[in-house]
C-alpha cells in the first residue's frame, strides 16, 4: 500500500521543483510540470524544450491539465484529511467534511457545485439527482460565482462613487452658502450703517433747523417785548404816584397838590405776522423729504450680476455691478447654474417681454463679450457662441469687433456700449453711448427667458480698465 502511495506521489511530482504539481501542464512528450516551473525553464534556456527529454515543444503556450490538477487536489486533500482525522475528534472531522461540501459517507470524494441550487453536492450519492442541473467543479463554480459577484459589485462601486461625488458637491454647496451668508451680512450691515449715519446727520440737521428758526423768531420778538416792558414800567410808576396822592388827608393833599405831569400813554404796537415757528415747513412731509434726499445719495443698477452663475475665474464687485478676470480661480461649487468652461456670468433677472436697456463701461479692456443669453444656454460645455445656441453677443478681441462670427468695421472705439433688447420685436442692438451710433443688431425670435450676459478674457498691464462695469442710473428715476 505504501509503495502504491509512493508511486502516485511520484506521478504527481514536478520534475523541476520536486513538489506536487501546481497548475500542471502536459507537453506533447507526455511529461508534466508546474506551469510556472516550465515557463521559468523556458525563459532561462531561451528554448521551448522539455526539461526531461529535451524534446522541442511546438506549442507557443500550454494549457492547464485540469484532470491532473483535480487528481493532485484530491490526493492532497485526502492526505490532509487523513492527517486531520488522526489529530481531531470525530465530531470535528464531520464538521470539516460538511464544510468542504462532501457527505460523511464519501468524505474522500471531491465535491461538485450545482449552479441551479447554488450549493455543493456529493459526486457519489447526490450526482444522480442533478442530471438535469448544471454541475461544475468547485474551482469553476468559485470563478463563476466570483465573476457574478464582481458584475454586481461594479454598479455598486459606480453608485458609491457617484454618491460620494454628490456628497462632496452638497458639502461644498453648504460651505459656500455659509460664506455667501457672511458676505451678505457684512454688506447689509455696512449699507445700513451708512444709512444710519445719514439719518443721524439728517436728524441733527433738522433739529438744528428748529433751533435756528426758534432763535430767529426770538430775535424778532425780544426787542419789541423789551420796549413794551419799559413802557409798562413807566405807566406803573405814574399810577403809583397818583395813588399815593389820593391816599393823603385833606390838609396834606391840599398843601402838597401838584397837577399830574403824565401824558396819555401811547398804545403798545400790536404783533405782526410771522412771529411763530413755521411748523408746516419744519415738519411737513418730513419723512418724504429725507427719503428723497437719501435717494440722491444712492444709485440704481439696471442689471445685477448673479454670482451663482459666475465662472471661478471671474471676480465680481461687492455690489455685483462689475466683473473682472481672476487668476488663480476661486474654489467654488460646481452648481448647475455656474459656467464651467466659458468664463462668463449672467445677470440675476431675466425677461420675456418689453424693452430692456443697460449701459456697460468697457473702456480699454482688451477682451470682452456682452449681450444676452437664453435661459437654457449650455453652461457646462463649450458650445459655439451663436444665436443658434442661444447667445446674441458683441465680441471685442484683438482690437476687432465681432457678432455671430461676422467681423465689424468700427472707426471709433466706444468706451461705453448700450445694450438694448426688444423682446416683442425680437431685436438685440448695440450702440456707442457717446453718440448713440448703431454698432450692430440682431433680429431673431425669442422663445425663452433672456438674461444679460457678460464675459471677459485676460487683461494686461497696459490697459487702465480692469473690469467691465454696468453703468448706474439715478435712483429717483426708478421711484
Amino acid at each position: 500500500m505504501a509503495e502504491r502511495v509512493s508511486a502516485v506521489d511520484d506521478y504527481l511530482t514536478c520534475a523541476v521543483c520536486l513538489d506536487t504539481f501546481k497548475e500542471p501542464v502536459t507537453l506533447g512528450c507526455n511529461h508534466s510540470f508546474c506551469r510556472s516551473c516550465l515557463e521559468t525553464h523556458w525563459d532561462r534556456t531561451k528554448a521551448k524544450t522539455c526539461p526531461v527529454c529535451r524534446r522541442k515543444s511546438s506549442k507557443e503556450s500550454v494549457d492547464v491539465n485540469f484532470a491532473l490538477k483535480q487528481l493532485c487536489i484530491s490526493v492532497t486533500e485526502k492526505q490532509s484529511s487523513e492527517k486531520l482525522l488522526s489529530e481531531k475528534p470525530s465530531s470535528e472531522k464531520q464538521s470539516s467534511e460538511h464544510r468542504a461540501g462532501a457527505c460523511a459517507a464519501h468524505s474522500d470524494s471531491r465535491s461538485l457545485f450545482c449552479l441551479d441550487e447554488d450549493r455543493a453536492v456529493c459526486p457519489v450519492c447526490e450526482f444522480s439527482r442533478h442530471k438535469e442541473h448544471t454541475v461544475v467543479p468547485l474551482e469553476q463554480a468559485e470563478t463563476r460565482l466570483k465573476q457574478q459577484l464582481l458584475s454586481e459589485l461594479q454598479p455598486l462601486l459606480k453608485h458609491r462613487a457617484e454618491a460620494q461625488s454628490l456628497q462632496q458637491l452638497y458639502e461644498n454647496l453648504l460651505q459656500h452658502s455659509e460664506k455667501q451668508a457672511s458676505v451678505c451680512e457684512a454688506h447689509i450691515r455696512a449699507e445700513f450703517s451708512r444709512f444710519h449715519r445719514f439719518l443721524q446727520q439728517e436728524e441733527e440737521l433738522r433739529l438744528k433747523a428748529v433751533r435756528e428758526e426758534q432763535s430767529r423768531r426770538a430775535q424778532t420778538v425780544s426787542p419789541e417785548l423789551g420796549r413794551i416792558r419799559d413802557t409798562l414800567a413807566s405807566v406803573e410808576r405814574s399810577i403809583q404816584e397818583l395813588q399815593t396822592q389820593l391816599q393823603k388827608t385833606q390838609e396834606d393833599f391840599i398843601s402838597s397838590y401838584k397837577p399830574a405831569q403824565t401824558h396819555s400813554p401811547q398804545p403798545p404796537p400790536q404783533p405782526g405776522p410771522g412771529l411763530l415757528l413755521n411748523q408746516a415747513e419744519l415738519l411737513g412731509n418730513l419723512a418724504f423729504r429725507v427719503w428723497r434726499k437719501m435717494g440722491k445719495t444712492v444709485q440704481f443698477s439696471p442689471v445685477i450680476l448673479d454670482p451663482n452663475t459666475a465662472h471661478p475665474n471671474l471676480h465680481l464687485s461687492e455690489d455685483l455691478t462689475s466683473v473682472g478676470r481672476l487668476d488663480p480661480p476661486l474654489e467654488l461649487p460646481d452648481n448647475p447654474e455656474r459656467f464651467s468652461k466659458f468664463i462668463h456670468v449672467l445677470g440675476s433677472e431675466g425677461f420675456r417681454f418689453g424693452t430692456h436697456v443697460w449701459d456697460v463701461e468697457v473702456g480699454d479692456y482688451p477682451f470682452w463679450f456682452i449681450g444676452v443669453a437664453k435661459e437654457s444656454f449650455d453652461r457646462k460645455g463649450k458650445p459655439d457662441p451663436t444665436p443658434k445656441n442661444g447667445l446674441w453677443s458683441l465680441l471685442f478681441f484683438k482690437n476687432d469687433y465681432f457678432t455671430a462670427h461676422k467681423k465689424l468695421f468700427i472707426r471709433k472705439r466706444p468706451q461705453k456700449v448700450r445694450v438694448q433688447v426688444n423682446c416683442n420685436e425680437g431685436t438685440v442692438s448695440f450702440y456707442d453711448l457717446s453718440d448713440m451710433s448703431l454698432i450692430d443688431s440682431y433680429t431673431d425670435s425669442f422663445t425663452e427667458k433672456l438674461f444679460p450676459y457678460f464675459g471677459v478674457g485676460p487683461s494686461n498691464s497696459d490697459c487702465q480698465t480692469k473690469e467691465l462695469r454696468i453703468c448706474p442710473e439715478p435712483a429717483q428715476s426708478h421711484v
